[in-house]
């Protein structure tokens, strides 16, 4: 049974989701604070994490999105969705680091059908037990990336991208496919969320001696050969 935590502000929706989710075969825990989520997947350790930014003020939702999804997002190797009001939807942009999100109102059976295909995808990696290409090597049991024996802390969207170019590597991948392959068919932004996440994968993995992204240019991008 998949685990998923819920960061909420709000009592009342966090329990209405609580409530529905574990109807739909869930089990759920509840934090009102993101600042403290970090610890809590620690002690919880869910598969999923669900921020609910419903009944947040500006300020509010400014500092979730800036600070404290970040700091989640950074300490611990787990996709996020975010339940947004249709009111900050304008703040959604291409640097937004979260995997996943829906806005209110929504219909909870497709919630629990972007969960379902972002936990499908993680389980079906652990059909290998790592990926090598030279120096650089991925624990797909672990969910860990490292580069020459040294860690490398990846956010989710950055994983999964990694993974999709290395496992064809030598392919070239046009912006398009990968938003498709990584995001989603459904994925709200446009093909500039591609080069971002490339430029920070690109300066966490590579360096004057490793080189493993190309950019194939007006097309895409591929695993070096």
């Amino acid at each position: 049974m998949k685990r998923i935590l819920i960061v909420a502000s709000n009592d009342v929706g966090a329990r209405e989701l609580d409530s529905g989710l574990t109807q739909m075969g869930f089990t759920c825990s509840i934090t009102n604070s993101a600042n403290t989520a970090a610890d809590t997947v620690k002690r919880e350790a869910p598969d999923i994490v669900i921020v609910d930014a419903d009944g947040l003020s500006t300020s509010s939702w400014s500092s979730l999105k800036s600070e404290q999804l970040p700091k989640i997002k950074s300490a611990v190797h787990l996709p996020v969705i975010v339940i947004m009001p249709r009111g900050i939807l304008d703040g959604v942009d291409s640097n937004f680091e979260i995997d996943d999100f829906v806005v209110r109102p929504f219909n909870l059976s497709e919630l629990v059908a972007r969960i379902g295909r972002i936990l499908n995808r993680i389980n079906n990696a652990g059909n290998q037990d790592s990926i090598r290409r030279g120096d650089l090597v991925i624990d797909l049991a672990k969910c860990e990336v490292s580069v020459n024996g040294r860690l490398v802390v990846l956010t989710f969207k950055e994983y999964e991208l990694l993974k999709s170019l290395i496992r064809h590597k030598g392919k070239v991948f046009t912006r398009q496919a990968l938003l498709n392959e990584v995001w989603g068919y459904d994925y709200y932004g446009g093909d500039r969320t591609v080069d971002v996440h490339i430029r920070r994968l690109r300066s966490k993995i590579e360096d004057a001696n490793h080189t493993f992204i190309e950019t194939v240019r007006n097309i895409g991008y591929k695993f070096s050969d």
